[in-house]
C-alpha cells in the first residue's frame, strides 16, 4: 500500500539539488537514501516531513499520515532539558499526564540507562542525543520514520542496538535512512535511492547490491550514448556521400535523401543522453613521504591511563612497522583514544616506554578535527602554514571541495564534510610517513570514505587508526590490536570483536 507518492520533485538552493525525482513509499519499505555531502539528502527528508518547501513537483501523503522525523542536530532550545523531558514533551499535552509510561517503555526499548535519562541534553554525548531524538520521534508510533544520519556519534555497540531495534519495528512500518555507514545500510534497508541532481535512481536492493546495479546501469547508459553518437556519425557520413553524388548527378531525390539523413542524425544527437557523471564533494588525496626505518613506533609495555591516572590497560611489547595499517579495537571507554593521544605526544616529544624512529613524519587527525581552528579561514590554514602560494592554495582548496566563496570564511562555517576534507588536505601537505587517525570517517560521505581507503592502501601508508565504521576498518586494516581485560592483544581479524559488539547484552 502506497502511503507517500513523490512526483517530479525538485529543490534548488543556488544550484539544483535534485530535479524530477519520482518515488513511491509503501508499507514495509526500508529505504537507504544515498548521496554525497551537500547533495540534498537532509533537504529531501525535510520535504517529506513537511518542514521544507520544494520548488517543483508534488508530494502526496495518505490521509492522516503521522511522520516521525529524526533530524541530525538537537535544537539549541532543547540543550538544557533532560533526556526524559525531551521525550515526554513529544507527547501531546493532553496525554503527557496519564500516558507518561510511554516514555519509560520507549527508553527501555532503546536501552537508555536511568541515570542518563535525568541528565540535561547539553551534558550528553552526541550518541545519546541521537537516541533521545529517536525516542521522541517514535513515542507516538508514527506511520513512517525518517532517520537522518542515525549512526552519527554512536559506538559499535549502540549501532548494533539500533540495528536490532529497527529490525524489531512492525514490519509494515516504512523507514527512510540517510547514512554514510555502508554496513548499517546493508543491514537495515531493502531499497536504495541514489539521489542525484538529475536522473536519480531507485533499486529494490540494499546498498552494496544496489551500488553494483547502479554501476551496471551507468555503464549501460555510457554504451548507449556512445552507440547513439556513432550511429549519428555514420548517418552524417552517408549524408555527405549522397550530397556529393547528388551534386555531381543533379539528382533532386538524392538531395532530399541527404536532408533526411542529416535530420535523422540531428534527432539522434539531440535525444542522446550521456551517462551520469557524479560531481564529487571534493577530492581526498594523501601521500606517503617514505622512510628507511623498519619499525616506526615501538611500545615497551606502556601503561595507558585515564586523565586522572587510573590504569586502563598495558600494551605489552608492540611495534608498528613500515606498511602496517593497524586498527585499534575496543569497546567504548576502554581507552583507544588515550593510546592515540599518547603516541601523538611521543612523536612530538618524550613519553616513557614509547619510541619513534627519528625519520617519522606524523600526520594526525582526531575525531573532533580539533587540529583545525574554527576562527581561522581555509585559506590561511593552507597558505599560512605551507609554502604553496595563494594561487595554488586556492586551487588545492577548490579541489578538496571548499569553494572559492568559502575559502575566506571562518572554518567554523564549513559543513562537517568540508571540514573533514580540509583536514585531509592539510594532512597531505604535511607529507607524513605515519598517519595517526582517530575516527577519520566522521563526517565523510561514502565517496570520501572509499577515497580515503584507496589512498591509504595504494600509497602503502603506515597508520594507526580508530574507527567505528565496519566497512572502513575491514577494508583498510592489515593488523588488529584489541583491548582485552586490561591488555592490548594482537588478533588475526576484527570479526569476533565486531560480532561481540554488535550483539545486544542479555537483559
Amino acid at each position: 500500500m502506497t502511503i507517500i507518492n513523490i512526483n517530479a520533485l525538485g529543490v534548488t538552493l543556488g544550484d539544483p539539488l535534485f530535479t524530477d525525482l519520482n518515488l513511491t513509499i509503501s508499507k514495509g519499505d526500508r529505504i537507504g537514501l544515498v548521496a554525497a555531502n551537500g547533495r540534498g539528502k537532509s533537504t529531501l527528508m525535510g520535504c517529506i516531513a513537511g518542514i521544507f518547501e520544494h520548488a517543483t513537483g508534488d508530494i502526496t501523503r495518505a490521509r492522516g499520515l503521522r511522520v516521525g522525523y529524526v533530524a541530525q542536530y538537537v535544537p539549541a532550545s532543547a540543550q538544557q532539558r533532560t533526556l526524559y523531558e525531551i521525550v515526554l514533551a513529544a507527547l501531546p499535552q493532553d496525554q503527557a499526564d496519564y500516558e507518561s509510561w510511554r516514555v519509560d517503555v520507549v527508553l527501555d526499548d532503546l536501552k537508555v540507562p536511568y541515570d542518563l535519562q535525568q541528565k540535561p541534553m547539553a551534558g550528553l554525548s552526541g550518541g545519546w542525543q541521537r537516541i533521545a531524538l529517536l525516542a521522541a520521534a517514535w513515542i507516538m508510533e508514527p506511520d513512517i520514520l525518517l532517520l537522518d544520519e542515525p549512526t552519527n556519534h554512536l559506538d559499535l555497540h549502540r549501532i548494533g542496538l539500533l540495528q536490532d531495534w529497527l529490525g524489531a519495528l512492525p514490519r509494515d512500518t516504512p523507514v527512510i535512512i540517510t547514512s554514510h555507514d555502508r554496513a548499517f545500510l546493508d543491514a537495515t534497508t531493502n531499497r536504495t535511492l541514489f539521489l542525484r541532481a538529475e536522473r536519480s535512481r531507485v533499486f529494490q536492493l540494499p546498498f552494496s547490491q544496489a551500488r553494483e546495479a547502479l554501476t551496471e546501469a551507468d555503464d549501460a547508459d555510457e554504451r548507449r550514448f556512445a552507440n547513439d553518437l556513432n550511429k549519428a556519425q555514420q548517418l552524417r557520413k552517408q549524408a555527405a556521400k549522397l550530397k556529393n553524388i547528388g551534386i555531381n548527378s543533379g539528382s533532386d531525390l538524392l538531395v532530399i535523401k541527404t536532408k533526411q539523413l542529416s535530420e535523422r542524425a540531428a534527432k539522434i544527437e539531440a535525444a542522446a543522453k550521456p551517462a551520469h557523471q557524479e560531481r564529487g564533494a571534493g577530492d581526498i588525496k594523501l601521500t606517503n613521504s617514505g622512510t628507511h626505518a623498519t619499525a616506526l613506533i615501538a611500545l615497551d609495555d606502556v601503561a595507558v591511563t585515564t586523565p586522572n591516572e587510573s590504569l586502563l590497560y598495558t600494551t605489552g611489547k608492540k611495534w608498528i612497522n613500515r606498511g602496517d595499517r593497524v586498527v585499534l579495537l575496543g569497546s567504548n571507554g576502554t581507552g583507544k583514544t588515550q593510546l592515540v593521544k599518547l603516541i601523538h605526544r611521543a612523536v612530538s616529544g618524550e613519553v616513557a616506554g614509547v619510541k619513534s624512529a627519528a625519520t617519522v613524519a606524523m600526520g594526525y587527525s582526531d575525531q573532533h578535527l580539533s587540529q583545525l581552528d574554527d576562527a581561522d579561514t581555509p585559506m590561511t590554514a593552507v597558505a599560512g602554514q605551507f609554502d604553496v602560494g595563494d594561487q595554488r592554495a586556492r586551487g588545492l582548496l577548490a579541489g578538496a571541495g571548499v569553494s572559492i566563496q568559502m575559502q575566506d570564511t571562518k572554518i567554523g562555517a564549513l559543513s562537517g564534510g568540508q571540514k573533514a576534507r580540509l583536514a585531509m588536505l592539510i594532512l597531505r601537505l604535511k607529507q607524513p610517513n605515519f598517519y595517526l587517525l582517530d575516527e577519520p570517517t566522521n563526517h565523510l560521505d561514502i565517496e570520501g570514505q572509499e577515497a580515503l581507503e584507496d589512498e591509504l592502501i595504494s600509497h602503502g601508508a603506515t597508520c594507526l587508526l580508530v574507527s567505528h565504521d565496519r566497512s572502513f576498518l575491514r577494508n583498510v586494516g592489515n593488523r588488529f590490536w584489541q583491548i582485552i581485560r586490561k591488555r592490548l592483544v594482537e588478533v588475526d581479524d576484527p570479526e569476533a570483536f565486531l560480532a561481540q559488539e554488535m550483539t545486544p547484552s542479555p537483559p
